[in-house]
């Protein structure tokens, strides 16, 4: 179903700016994945972008953003 077919897709968008990213920079033993023993990177988001349009993915903001297991953006 094309359901199936957009999570696909923006499940590799996700691992291209995350897993891959760390992979390519040679940062994977820290970076990409979350993991017992890695950097908290992460992004908190308004919308669950695995059950909305693709096309809306661009309007989506960010809630928070944690660097270091640290909170450094909330949205009010």
């Amino acid at each position: 179903s094309s359901d199936v077919c957009s999570s696909d897709l923006v499940d590799e968008a996700v691992k291209l700016f995350t897993k891959n990213a760390a992979y390519a920079s040679y940062t994977e033993k820290e970076n990409g994945t979350i993991e017992t023993g890695k950097n908290a990177d992460l992004v908190v988001l308004e919308k669950d972008i695995y059950s909305i349009d693709p096309d809306e993915i661009k309007t989506v903001k960010v809630d928070m953003t944690v660097l270091g297991g640290k909170v450094v953006f909330e949205r009010e």
